[in-house]
């Protein structure tokens, strides 16, 4: 996710008389009364100041102009970018002029207009480092005026724009409030460039600007000032020419450039561009990546890590391979010391074949710890090893090559290290306890159900069945989208988000399509299966999450290493937040959400966020990976791009959440011989009870009524009052449900005794008494006995009604 800041909805209007038009007036009144009028003309202005401000805006000097060839009419420009998440999850991508009047206002909720957003085109392959773009200006722009010649006067202002990389994901093609990360300048890939210390709040500190002036009387900063904040009181000011210009911030003072066709290269920024070690030997890049991971590495107190130590300890292996020549020691030397940090999120080189190698024998059995401690076969392969020497599905585990099971689970090292949470290492460490290289030996220790201990060698011969089957991956191929939702044969929906990282706008496609049939189905519940997803974009996460919302809800924050301050800062400002949906897009029916430990990441986010209001009930048997961190990448020696947590997510109290410990289920499923053995999915069964609980509607028996007859009563959540009526005669009738203040939003319902739906009323027609219930001019035939039904909307309120039946003539 590109850093991004927030700004201004909108601007003050502004008065059209300026200083110059003052001078102007003068001009065109005769000589002779010129220094009456002047006399005249002073004394009504003095009281204001404008004097002052007329003579000041006289002395402003023009701006210099270099290559003034009338001004620029189109921009080209490349992209460049080494960030190894940039192109992620992006299917979109755009270059657009972008207005800048949110930086002058430093109004960090400001939102582009869309008639503002000048759209470029992409004119090499986006997903190649660097692209470059090209845009026509128009000649007309849209863009917001500022004045910002700082003379305390009223002028028409100029345009502001930098030229800006953004990605598209929600709506029409132009970029809205989430498209914007809730409004803001770039703080990266544009032709900006701020300050990269959080508590700067992304001032611009150099770059590129491209201004319009609509006539030659604008004024705009020839430099920062001596407080070296652009558009700030103390900015020497210059009068620029009509139309557009160029502006180089990067010089002092400014460069102001009227070429026609100008090339402008976006800046990654220092914040976004990757740390870049590869050139180093391999002793340099670890002492680098010491020094970057002692100053910004997130959780450094949290961990309680010693880098000092972990110097100590690690760096002679560096020397070593360095002094041999040896990529393979090297790469050995960088896996153990990121291994050695207790965080899932960073990557560790790999070399496939030595893990090919080294867990390519198997057993033929996998095995779960269950809740009370003990360890359990939960699946055999057909001939393998263990079932030939009589291991049975659910043999208990007491030793392998005479160790204690619990010591030798503790003692392994998974390869697909390391683990933030200690029941995910627990979890991977049942799994590689298992595995060996081909033709290792292994002495077990079990006891069958019902039967003795018994010892037995077993070989372990070249199958990964096993290792699959215990996968947390277990089932996936690869080609599953972003998004998968079908409707259970119980009438709940059911939808699987398996990546925040794929398409974002494939994602929110099919996210809302879900949405509207949920609603326009009127289904009762939805189960959102997280157990398989491996994160992505956090900022998605929050905003997909936010559909089942309808309050703006703040998230929390996160801190990222403030240079200045010496200290990681959260940006009290720049809370995330829930940017809702149109209100047909939200979803209020009953949900829970499926968690495992193989929920990472953003996936966390999005089931955190769902945790608030008490909005969802968890269901897992763990709780998820607990990967609370930002991540950036960086790159080592020998071609090696990794990542590392460079930010911490916290609460809305500045707590550190997730990292470490995960989402916890609020519904936990048992792990032990039923669940294990279950034909179906026990996890999902327990969803689908939760959401039977919840969705659940009383029935009460309101008695009869008659027509003619008006009777009032207490509905409360969840509940349903139904009343027989019984039609003596043939006739026509009104039925009205209402409530003194017309504030219940109520449901009015007629079924027949088979109950069947015969009609039903939500809000009135009338236009006075919606939100309440009414079914006017309805004939009916004698002999006739039907159910009214009392309630309210997605029955969720609670009040008192009124019911009617009325006699029409």
């Amino acid at each position: 996710m590109r850093p991004t800041i927030k700004m201004v909805k909108t601007q003050a209007q502004r008065s059209l008389l300026r200083p110059t038009d003052i001078v102007c007036f003068l001009r065109r009144v005769p000589v002779k009364q010129n220094r009456l009028f002047l006399i005249l003309l002073l004394a009504a202005l003095i009281a204001p100041g404008i004097v002052s401000m007329a003579l000041a805006q006289d002395a402003i000097p023009a701006a210099e102009i270099i290559n003034d060839e009338g001004g620029p009419v189109s921009i080209t420009g490349a992209v460049t970018y080494t960030n190894g998440f940039f192109t992620m999850g992006v299917a979109e991508p755009l270059v657009i002029l972008e207005d800048q009047a949110g930086f002058v206002d430093r109004d960090r909720g400001f939102l582009m207009p869309e008639a503002s957003q000048v759209i470029g085109k992409i004119t090499s392959d986006f997903y190649t480092s660097p692209f470059t773009y090209s845009i026509d200006l128009p000649i007309e722009p849209a863009a917001s005026l500022r004045d910002v010649d700082q003379d305390g006067g009223e002028d028409t202002g100029v345009m502001i724009y930098a030229i800006a990389y953004w990605t598209n994901t929600w709506g029409d093609p132009y970029l809205e409030e989430r498209d914007l990360y809730g409004g803001g300048w770039s703080g990266a890939y544009a032709s900006t460039r701020i300050n990269p210390n959080p508590s700067a709040k992304a001032e611009i500190i150099g770059g590129t600007y491209l201004i319009y002036a609509p006539d030659d009387a604008q004024g705009f900063p020839s430099g920062f000032g001596e407080d070296g904040l652009l558009f700030s009181a103390d900015d020497p000011i210059v009068i620029v020419p009509q139309g557009y210009t160029i502006v180089n911030l990067d010089t002092d003072p400014f460069t102001f450039d009227r070429s026609r066709r100008s090339v402008i290269d976006l800046i990654e920024g220092e914040g976004a561009e990757q740390e870049d070690f590869s050139a180093l030997s391999y002793t340099e890049a670890f002492d680098a990546l010491i020094a970057l991971f002692r100053e910004t590495y997130a959780y450094t107190e949290y961990k309680g890590i010693d880098w000092d130590a972990k110097r100590e300890e690690f760096r002679p292996l560096f020397e070593q391979a360095e002094a041999d020549g040896d990529s393979f020691a090297y790469q050995h030397a960088l896996r153990d010391f990121i291994w050695s940090i207790p965080d899932g999120h960073l990557s560790a080189p790999t070399d496939d074949a030595e893990f090919i190698n080294a867990t390519g024998g198997g057993l033929g059995m996998a095995a779960r710890e269950i809740d009370d401690g003990r360890v359990i076969v939960n699946f055999l392969l057909e001939e393998g090893p263990a079932a030939q020497a009589g291991i049975a599905l659910g043999a208990e585990l007491i030793e392998l090559n005479g160790q204690p099971i619990d010591d030798v689970i503790s003692a392994t090292r998974p390869w697909s290290l390391p683990f933030s949470a200690e029941h995910t290492l627990r979890l991977q460490q049942l799994r590689y306890m298992l595995r060996s290289e081909v033709g290792t030996d292994v002495e077990a220790t079990y006891q069958n159900p019902g039967d003795e201990p018994t010892t037995v060698t077993l070989t372990s011969v070249p199958e990964r069945v096993s290792f699959a089957f215990s996968s947390f991956n277990a089932g996936l191929t690869g080609a599953e989208p972003p998004v998968e939702f079908r409707l259970l044969e119980n009438g709940y929906g059911y939808v699987k988000i398996y990546s925040f990282a794929d398409n974002d706008l494939l994602s929110i496609q099919l996210w809302e399509r879900m949405i509207q049939y949920l609603n326009g189905a009127g289904v009762p519940g939805l189960i959102i299966d997280m157990r398989q997803n491996g994160g992505g974009s956090g900022f998605l996460a929050d905003q997909m999450a936010a559909y089942f919302f309808n309050e703006p809800l703040l998230l929390g924050n996160a801190a990222t290493y403030d240079e200045s301050l010496g200290e990681f800062y959260a940006d009290p400002d720049f809370e995330g937040q829930y940017y809702l949906p149109p209100e047909e897009l939200r979803y209020n029916g009953a949900v829970a959400v499926l968690v495992g430990p193989n929920c990472n990441s953003a996936c966390e986010y999005f089931t955190y966020d769902m945790t608030l209001q008490d909005r969802a009930a968890v269901v897992g048997q763990y709780p998820t990976a607990g990967l609370g961190g930002g991540q950036t990448t960086y790159l080592m020696p020998d071609g090696l791009q990794l990542q590392y947590s460079a930010s911490r997510a916290l609460g809305p109290d500045g707590e550190i959440i997730i990292e470490g410990t995960g989402v916890a289920p609020t519904v936990v499923i048992p792990v032990n011989e039923e669940t294990l053995f279950a034909e179906g999915d026990p996890v999902l069964d327990g969803a689908v009870a939760h959401l039977d609980e919840v969705t659940a509607v009383e029935l009460v028996d309101g008695g009869e009524i008659a027509v003619g007859e008006t009777v009032a009563g207490e509905v409360v959540e969840r509940q349903r009052i139904r009343y027989t009526l019984i039609f003596e005669q043939d006739g026509v009738i009104s039925i009205f449900l209402t409530d003194e203040a017309s504030a219940l939003d109520t449901v009015l319902r007629i079924y027949d005794l088979s109950d069947q739906l015969l009609a039903e009323s939500d809000d009135s027609d009338d236009g006075v008494t919606a939100p309440n219930s009414s079914l006017t001019e309805l004939e009916v035939p004698g002999g006739l006995t039907v159910i009214l039904e009392v309630a309210t909307y997605d029955d969720a309120s609670a009040g008192s009604y009124i019911l009617e039946v009325r006699e029409l003539e």
